[in-house]
């Protein structure tokens, strides 16, 4: 670090009530977890992860028994984990305080010491695992690109290598073939798919639907030696789904009469699909019979599914929530009967204020927004908070967030913006930021400005722009370049000098910004350069707190560091927040300690 930055203040407490101090940090407190996954032939072997333990972990759940058991622990937390198709080992991801980059240990499923799951592959950033019995295929990668490996009958080999990026994507039921994502056509966003046969590792077939068409290939079918795929494409400009037999090399395109976007899942038995359908940031569940076509809903109420998946016995289990409501993990009988199938030990969280739909004209068409206001605030307009999501490919949904629900706390109308780039509204949408990212996704944010402006929600002197990852970067920008709008910046993990970040991120990253601006700063040098926050950082006026994680492969600490520098040099008004983790935090403390720093600084800059 070239400069001694001036440190954030981290408040004792955010509000002088105490019941109010309470209700904020128990949002952040209550245990949640995910929807469990079970090992494919062992359906009572499950595994979630659960923050009850104050650290995001893994945790093992035995159905027959009702045993629950902690399986990592790690100081910054562990998300990436599965099982053995058997059912006898749990497989998890393996890095250093958050940088991404490991391997694979693997532990019995009744506990026991973690082993390394694949000896012969070297460390990197994880590019997709598929476990079988006989077979296990992995993907990694680092600065030298892309390579797959496939571990049998106690030998492990490398069948695939590419500069560009490509990671595992499905294994067959019966493990005789493997379908691979690749990007050998030079754009990662829009990836393509080619299917090998085990036995050799010969190509059986290949997709790409060409320029701009991306290909996601979700899942084989769950019956052995059935070779259809199940692929999401994007032909008529949005994500719909195929049926793609791979050895006949026939596919069907299923039209569902549903807007926006969908993915989906298999049933059990092959012969249906469990469909989630997004529009205008709330999902759904559907039951689509492959025989019939008769797509039926499951009944969901309005709000987020964050995971779903359909048990032996045809049971739905779901994560739901929304804006207003805590997450909770749901079972639906096939008999129609819904239910809580768990909860996590300890109180729930406080609820929150609902959200509301705004769609605003903007620049590139309508965009959709988010918008909630506080529960007491007086009539007229109130300090708003635009918070802007990351990804970019990503979109904020009527779901609930602690986060969300601490500033309508602090007083803030909160308004989410999901700009050009975001997912669930058309791919014409998302790949609308091409070539000049950034600065189009901040015309929809000054769009939701000014109508936030003018409806009297929005009081224009106490405007703050806050995000993370992406939207740390959006902040970023956005100080830089529309100062009269903001009063203050919060910027988590961003992007800050483009050129400096694309030297130090992680390849994959690379790979993806090259497909977004046209190519890397050395070819389209005035891309990088028109679209990086540093280039604006002398029109800042409004004070900026940026957060940033050491050993972050995303947004890493050395292009931060140039934009800090920069703004000691002008004189302008910042705090710095540092800490020893990657690209955010799975530890609720600290969690908490980042969110009350972001909001009394966003306090203290709207009292000057």
């Amino acid at each position: 670090m070239t400069t001694k930055h001036p440190p954030a203040v981290i408040p004792d407490r955010l509000f002088a009530d105490a019941e109010a101090e309470a209700r904020w940090r128990a949002r952040f407190h209550a245990p949640r977890m995910s929807v469990p996954d079970w090992a494919l032939d062992a359906p009572d072997a499950n595994i979630y992860v659960s923050n009850a333990s104050g650290v995001w972990e893994v945790y093992a759940w035995h159905r027959a028994t009702g045993e629950h058991r902690k399986v990592t622990d790690r100081p910054n937390g562990t998300m990436n984990a599965t099982t053995s198709p058997d059912g006898t080992a749990i497989w998890w991801f393996d890095d250093t305080d958050g940088d991404e980059f490991g391997s694979w240990k693997r532990e019995p499923f009744a506990g026991g010491p973690a082993e390394p799951a694949l000896p012969d592959v070297h460390d990197g950033y994880p590019a997709g695992l598929e476990i079988g019995h006989r077979l296990t295929a992995v993907g990694v990668s680092t600065d030298d690109g892309s390579e797959l490996f496939v571990h049998a009958d106690g030998k492990t080999e490398r069948f695939y290598a590419s500069k560009d990026d490509a990671g595992i994507a499905a294994l067959s039921r019966d493990e005789r073939l493997l379908a691979i994502a690749h990007s050998e056509h030079g754009d990662s966003r829009h990836p393509a798919i080619r299917v090998y046969a085990t036995d050799g590792f010969t190509t059986v077939a290949e997709k790409w639907d060409g320029e701009g068409k991306g290909l996601d290939a979700l899942e084989f079918s769950p019956v052995a030696g059935d070779a259809r795929l199940l692929v999401l494409h994007e032909r008529r400009g949005r994500e719909e789904l195929l049926i793609w037999d791979v050895e006949k090399d026939a596919e069907t395109e299923l039209s569902l009469d549903l807007p926006g976007e969908v993915s989906a899942t298999w049933y059990p038995d092959a012969d249906a699909l469990l469909v989630v359908h997004f529009h205008e940031g709330r999902s759904s569940l559907y039951r689509y019979g492959l025989a019939d076509g008769e797509l039926t809903s499951l009944d969901t109420p309005k709000g987020r599914i964050a995971g779903a998946s359909v048990r032996p016995d045809g049971t739905v289990e779901y994560s739901w929530s929304n804006a207003a409501h805590p997450p909770v993990i749901r079972a639906r009988a096939a008999d129609g009967t819904d239910e809580v199938l768990l909860t996590p030990p300890g109180e729930p969280a406080p609820p929150s204020s609902p959200v509301v739909d705004a769609f605003v004209e903007g620049p590139g068409g309508r965009v959709h927004a988010l918008v909630a206001r506080p529960q007491h605030a007086p009539e007229g307009p109130v300090p708003t908070v635009f918070t802007l999501h990351g990804g970019p490919h990503s979109a904020d949904e009527d779901r609930f967030s602690a986060y969300r629900a601490v500033w309508l706390d602090a007083g803030f109308a909160v308004v989410e913006v999901n700009y050009r780039g975001s997912t669930g509204y058309g791919s014409a949408w998302r790949d609308a930021i091409e070539g000049r990212p950034g600065l189009t996704e901040l015309e929809d944010v000054a769009a939701v400005h000014d109508w936030a402006v003018e409806s009297g929600l929005a009081d224009p002197a106490k405007c703050v722009v806050s995000g993370g990852s992406w939207g740390g970067y959006l902040t970023l920008l956005a100080v830089g370049t529309q100062p009269e709008r903001w009063a203050a910046g919060v910027a988590a993990v961003p992007v800050a000098d483009y050129v400096a970040a694309y030297e130090d991120e992680m390849e994959q990253l690379r790979s993806f910004d090259r497909a977004l601006f046209g190519g890397a700063p050395d070819t389209v040098p005035d891309v990088y350069r028109e679209c990086s926050p540093l280039t604006y950082v002398e029109a800042v006026r409004a004070p900026v707190l940026v957060l940033a994680g050491d050993n972050d492969p995303r947004c890493p600490i050395r292009q931060i560091e140039n934009y800090l520098d920069r703004l000691a040099e002008l004189g302008r008004p910042y705090e710095f927040y540092r800490y020893d983790a990657g690209h955010g935090s799975l530890v609720t403390a600290e969690t908490i300690k980042q969110t009350a720093t972001e909001v009394h600084f966003a306090l203290r800059a709207l009292e000057n």
